[in-house]
């Protein structure tokens, strides 16, 4: 009888043991940071393509990063800008031609994630530009994934005076 009853209890451990390597090897239970890695990367991929429609000069395509909605936000230094159409007026009030946009680049990134389907972004923004001066500053995107991938649904940016390096 003893016998029958360790057999049972380690048939069982095993048992349990095959589940629980199981469900840790299944992804949502499995490593977090490679699920993590993929949308960092997702959101990566939004922002260098919106940097690379910048530089080219394509306002509209910068501009699908963004979640198309009424409750789309922008605060800047000159305000709030809400939805969608006051987004598109605010950058293209803003940015008429493609010498007032000059070429774009983001440093420092740093990527939060608040919950499964939301993320925080804080990074630097500089612009150069050949007659307008160069400018630049901070940023903090709010982000959230939709089915058809990771958008921005609030922008907080800054102009920020940066130290020059001494030529």
């Amino acid at each position: 009888m003893a016998r029958t009853r360790i057999t049972v209890w380690t048939t069982a451990r095993i048992a349990l043991l095959a589940v629980c390597l199981t469900l840790f090897a299944w992804p949502p239970f499995g490593k977090p940071g490679d699920a993590r890695e993929a949308e960092r990367a997702a959101i990566n991929a939004v922002l260098k393509a919106q940097q690379a429609a910048w530089n080219r000069g394509d306002v509209e395509a910068f501009l699908t990063g963004y979640w198309h909605s009424t409750e789309l936000t922008f605060s800047g230094s000159n305000g709030v800008a809400r939805g969608w159409d006051g987004v598109v007026a605010r950058y293209k009030k803003n940015y008429p031609d493609r010498d007032s946009m000059g070429e774009l680049d983001f440093s420092d990134l740093e990527i939060r994630f608040l919950g499964p389907d939301a993320a925080l972004v804080l990074g630097k923004w500089h612009l150069k530009r050949e007659t307008a001066g160069d400018v630049g500053g901070v940023f903090t995107l709010v982000w959230e994934k939709f089915p058809d991938g990771w958008k921005i649904i609030h922008d907080h940016t800054s102009t920020v005076s940066f130290p020059q390096p001494n030529p």
